[in-house]
């Protein structure tokens, strides 16, 4: 049968709107591709470069980066950086704020604080010997923060962990843990607590005393709390690893930033392996010795004993057991200095 005019124009009609419609899609922009995952590095430096329409960064429950923000802007940003951007109302200048109000009048043994970014607060954690005025002085503290500071209770007594890896004894009394074996060249040296380098000049393998490592050279506590001792003795071998507390051992070969969220483990001669997660950074602590800050903070236990011990995340050195709360039993709070900057202060290296 032969088609209609009106079929002809229908056809018509209906190609043109194909044409159209092709032309269209042809004509659109491409949608940008995804950006990759942002590393916890880029995260937080770009909390960093965001200023004070950022407050912090750490990893979700999927291992994502998200990073606090205060602006549309600032989450457009986030987001097209690859990480997950979360809105809150506090800037980086008002946690400032509200830690410098904590360092000016709550400055009391037995306190901690470090910011959460997740919650948006300043966190400032009071021990079992925090009673009191001193605790009235930490309340007030927090009440005029209005809302940007919470307290939280620490169990039993904040404090260094006197005695990493394996036991290394001071010369006239004390032990502790090896955090790291680094170098300089060809000269060998490891990094422990500066807690425990302040106390001997001197280290050996054993409570003896009778197989000399070599002298401490430098030790930092408190303010920080990391020292370095030097291998003097040619007949010890000093392997670049760490010792897990099952007979073998976990090469390091590198040093980096631990980041909120992060799985860690720690090693130490009182407790062996403790595994655990990071749950705060740049965390001043107010010891009966004096204050040290920018450590890290995190849910693996320790004991006296563990103290300079080995924190590290697989092949990765992170930090050195400075001090806590609680014990292995009931649990508790540890906290560590940051390994990249006594590697930085004594021009050493993992390896």
């Amino acid at each position: 049968m032969r088609p209609t005019r009106s079929s002809l124009r229908r056809a018509a009609a209906v190609a043109l709107t194909g044409t159209l419609v092709t032309g269209a899609l042809l004509g659109t922009p491409a949608q940008a591709a995804p950006a990759s995952p942002a590393s916890p590095d880029t995260a937080a430096s770009l909390a960093a470069s965001l200023g004070d329409r950022a407050a912090g960064a750490y990893a979700d429950a999927s291992g994502k980066m998200v990073v606090a923000v205060t602006d549309a802007a600032a989450a457009r940003q986030v987001r097209a950086a690859g990480a997950t951007p979360k809105l809150v109302t506090r800037g980086a200048a008002v946690l400032n704020r509200a830690t410098a109000e904590l360092e000016r009048s709550a400055k009391i043994p037995g306190t901690a604080w470090w910011t959460d970014p997740a919650t948006n607060q300043v966190v400032v954690s009071v021990d079992s010997t925090v009673t009191g005025a001193k605790l009235e002085r930490v309340k007030a503290a927090a009440a005029r923060m209005n809302g940007a500071v919470r307290i939280e209770a620490e169990a039993g007594v904040l404090s260094t962990r006197i005695n990493g890896g394996q036991a290394i004894y001071a010369g006239g009394g004390g032990r502790c843990s090896l955090g790291f074996n680094v170098r300089s060249g060809s000269t060998y040296y490891f990094l422990t607590a500066g807690h425990c380098t302040n106390i001997s000049a001197s280290w050996y393998t054993n409570s003896a005393q009778t197989t000399y490592i070599g002298p401490r050279v430098g030790t930092s506590f408190p303010g920080n709390d990391y020292g370095i001792v030097r291998y003097d003795n040619a007949g010890l071998t000093h392997p670049g690893t760490v010792y897990l507390y099952n007979g073998t051992s976990r090469d390091i070969t590198g040093a980096g930033n631990a980041f909120v969220g992060q799985s860690v483990q720690r090693s130490g001669s009182t407790t062996g392996l403790r595994s655990g997660s990071v749950t705060a950074l740049n965390a001043t602590v107010n010891y009966a010795q004096g204050s040290v800050f920018g450590l890290i903070r995190t849910t693996v236990c320790a004991e006296p004993g563990d103290s300079g011990g080995s924190l590290f995340a697989g092949n990765t050195a992170l930090g050195l057991t400075s001090g806590g709360s609680g014990n292995c039993s009931s649990g508790g709070t540890t906290f560590f200095q940051p390994v990249t900057e006594a590697l930085s202060v004594y021009g050493v290296s993992v390896y």
